[in-house]
């Protein structure tokens, strides 16, 4: 890399594929990675641990990361649009103090490297949609200022890490649409969350709507009875239209082919009018 010293580095909608090189590692400086919506493919290099300015906290702007050094697309500049907690957002006079890792949306596998949870200075994490698997790291928590966490639309299993419910700072989340299973650690920000942040898994407990079994799990006759009510809905609907249209041709079938019939239906007719007109009041 020829930006040591690089604090910002975003490169977000290109067209850059390939797999991630692993000079990236060598910014120890780098406080803002953005590769979001590229095609960059493979593994997330196991080093990615070594951002040295994403692991510690920082509450003021240090001597050594003058804001000159940041950089996009090779033009220096003094603040960024960073996406986190599912938009985009201004960073100018505070972004030196803020710490983002994207690489949403490209075509990267394989696991979550376990070093990441080291960034304990992270504020912002998203590994949206691609094509991960294995479990979440179980030490996420002891990245204790994350404030927005997206892993959506991969295919990470097992449960989520109990190690959640120590983010206190945590005001985003989405684990969306994944093969995650169990019951949702219980914190006061987890059962907070829209239902839509862990729908698409097997998961259970508040604030999803569906109650977790002694063992932490999802109750199989759960799945059993969905899918009975589902029959029983799909064969309600059919028998009501097999009935309708029995019953109706089978009346309109016998005055339309049965002379006699329909003459004597329409006197019937005639007569029931003829009855209900005697009734009423003259005025």
């Amino acid at each position: 890399m020829r930006f040591p010293t690089l604090i910002v580095l975003i490169l977000r909608s290109n067209k850059f594929d390939g797999e991630l090189p692993k000079q990236l590692c060598h910014l120890k400086d780098l406080q803002i990675l953005d590769l979001a919506n590229n095609t960059f493919v493979g593994i997330i290099p196991r080093c990615i641990g070594n951002f040295s300015a994403m692991v510690k906290e920082k509450t003021k702007v240090e001597d050594d990361l003058e804001l000159q050094y940041s950089v996009y697309m090779g033009v220096l500049i003094e603040s960024a649009m960073v996406m986190t907690k599912g938009n985009m957002y201004p960073y100018d006079t505070i972004l030196a103090l803020f710490t983002s890792l994207d690489m949403s949306s490209n075509n990267l596998s394989g696991d979550i490297p376990i070093s990441v949870t080291r960034l304990a200075g992270l504020r912002s994490f998203n590994l949206s949609k691609n094509n991960l698997t294995g479990k979440i790291p179980n030490d996420i928590g002891d990245m204790k200022v994350l404030e927005s966490v997206d892993l959506s639309e991969n295919q990470l299993y097992g449960q989520i890490p109990q190690s959640f419910s120590s983010l206190s700072t945590l005001s985003y989340l989405n684990l969306s649409d994944n093969n995650l299973s169990g019951m949702i650690p219980l914190s006061t920000q987890l059962q907070s969350f829209d239902p839509t942040s862990f729908q698409g898994n097997k998961l259970c407990g508040l604030p999803l709507l569906v109650n977790c079994s002694s063992d932490g799990n999802i109750p199989d006759h759960k799945y059993e009875d969905d899918e009975s009510d589902k029959d029983e809905v799909d064969w309600f609907y059919i028998s009501m239209a097999i009935g309708f249209s029995l019953s109706f041709w089978g009346v309109c079938g016998s005055l339309l082919f049965k002379r006699s019939w329909r003459h004597a239906y329409f006197r019937f007719l005639d007569r029931s009018w003829e009855m209900l007109l005697a009734k009423l009041p003259v005025c």
